[in-house]
């Protein structure tokens, strides 16, 4: 379903905003947006715990953005949540009172997809060009780093280090001297030495600053004639005389400039070390300002999904190609799946339902490439650790639960809620592998599947299964293994 208007939520470390786009020959305008400064990053605790006042910040400011958001379709919106809530350990119990104040699911996503996700929105914003860029984004909790080219990254990187944290870690109270400046930078330059080799031999030719910390950055440059020749962006020697003038003033409170925005103040220090590292290390002498980053990189890939170029399909046919999964096989487990799916739907199953089920089929073999025993475990940690463009990590979650579900004892499942439509799911997947167990093209019978109060009943023709003895044991094995966890799996001959 394509839609006029798209929204995209990015709960960031540091601020939590909103976008709102009018779509338009496949070109985003926007409407409009919202921005609070909700320091997520200062409420996690040093045992990774999101504290109290954090989460309430955090839930106040959903709960306007979900009065901003009310009326627009489920599909219409996409809200990603970036490093602190992958690294707070009670996210698990934050997560559904966000989502409730919302009135939208809020996605988890790793480092990388979060970089490309910048790279796509930074891309979109600026001119046309044929040559390699840098994107460098600093956020609250992390620094991404991109190479690319027109709308396609190529090398994507996440470090550990933002604004907020550096902030809180060496500038507590927000004094500033000329040691806790050296520590800060010299800490962000460790991070950055380990992807430095990689980034500078791929190369670029422009290097470009996006979101908050970059733009503050080349505000305060720009505004107060710090760079060169009065130059555009962030230059070297720009920052440098930056950081004097900000170990002069002794706070960033205390700096006399122009362009030193009130809610960019509390975390300027961090992000300026962390800019300055990023200069030194990967020897860059000028950088310009991107305005688009993570919130028109969600917006564009929404609208690439409208139009059937989602990036999951991509990563899934990359896994299937990387993993040298059987193609035959394959198409064989799709379809008699699919097939199922529909059955049980009575005849029209859900969009998400269809995506998940037709990725789960073409990659629940990739862990016989580590080993054929126990390949479904080795498949569901793949799918689970693995650096997946497109997919949340609730995305990969529910995958390789997929996965890990299609053989094998059911116990394993034990805390996938009964009432979880996931079972559905695993009972289709399941069916499709056992009937095709023999790998072959051979002609199926007649089947049918429906639900039953407790679980599922397959029909077949009882001729059918007298010949098949091989795969009528597979199916006779399958109702013992739904029985043991208290659900049930008919299996019916048909006269």
């Amino acid at each position: 379903m394509i839609y006029e208007t798209v929204a995209a939520v990015d709960l960031g470390s540091n601020s939590f905003r909103l976008q709102v786009g009018r779509v338009v020959d496949d070109q985003i305008y926007p409407l409009d947006s919202l921005k609070e400064p909700v320091r997520l990053a200062s409420g996690l605790t040093e045992d990774k715990l999101l504290d109290a006042p954090s989460q309430e910040r955090a839930l106040s400011a959903l709960r306007r953005f979900g009065e901003r958001l009310r009326g627009l379709d489920r599909g219409a919106v996409r809200a990603v949540a970036t490093n602190t809530l992958r690294v707070a350990k009670n996210v698990g119990e934050f997560l559904p009172h966000a989502e409730e104040a919302l009135g939208f699911p809020i996605e988890v996503i790793a480092g990388r997809e979060e970089a490309r996700l910048i790279y796509i929105g930074a891309s979109h914003s600026l001119p046309s060009a044929n040559h390699k860029r840098l994107v460098v984004d600093i956020g609250g909790g992390s620094t991404e780093f991109i190479i690319g080219k027109r709308h396609d990254p190529q090398l994507m990187e996440s470090l550990y280090m933002g604004c907020v944290s550096f902030t809180l870690k060496y500038f507590p109270g927000g004094r500033i001297d000329k040691r806790r400046l050296r520590e800060a930078q010299a800490a962000a330059a460790k991070e950055i030495e380990l992807i430095a080799h990689d980034f500078q031999k791929l190369g670029w030719k422009e290097a470009v600053g996006s979101s908050g910390s970059a733009r503050a950055i080349a505000d305060i440059l720009e505004m107060n004639e710090l760079n060169p020749g009065n130059v555009g962006g962030i230059t070297r020697e720009g920052l440098e005389r930056l950081c004097a003038l900000l170990v002069k003033a002794g706070s960033a409170e205390n700096l006399d400039l122009k362009g030193v925005r009130g809610d960019r103040m509390p975390v300027l220090p961090g992000g300026i070390a962390i800019m300055a590292a990023i200069f030194e290390e990967l020897d860059i002498e000028c950088m310009t300002y991107a305005d688009g980053a993570l919130r028109l990189g969600v917006l564009y890939d929404l609208l690439g999904r409208f139009h059937q170029h989602d990036m999951r399909d991509a990563t899934v046919a990359h896994f299937r190609k990387r993993y040298q999964v059987e193609r035959d096989q394959v198409e064989r487990v799709e379809a008699v799946a699919l097939s199922a799916l529909t059955q049980l739907s009575g005849g029209a199953p859900g969009e998400a339902d269809i995506q998940y089920l037709s990725w789960a089929c073409r990659l629940h073999e990739i862990g016989i490439s580590v080993a054929h025993n126990a390949y479904h475990k080795h498949g569901a940690y793949i799918l689970t650790y693995a650096d997946m463009p497109g997919f949340s990590k609730k995305d990969q979650a529910r995958l390789a639960l997929l996965v890990l579900g299609h053989r094998g004892k059911l116990e394993k499942l034990a805390e996938v809620p009964a009432v979880d439509g996931v079972w559905r799911l695993i009972f289709c997947l399941r069916l499709a592998v056992a009937l095709h167990r023999t790998r072959d093209d051979r002609q199926l019978p007649a089947w049918r599947v429906a639900s039953t109060e407790r679980g599922f009943m397959l029909s077949l023709p009882g001729k059918w299964l007298a010949k098949n003895p091989w795969t009528a044991a597979a199916l006779a094995e399958e109702s013992l293994i739904w029985k043991q966890i208290g659900r049930e799996c008919v299996v019916r001959a048909l006269d």
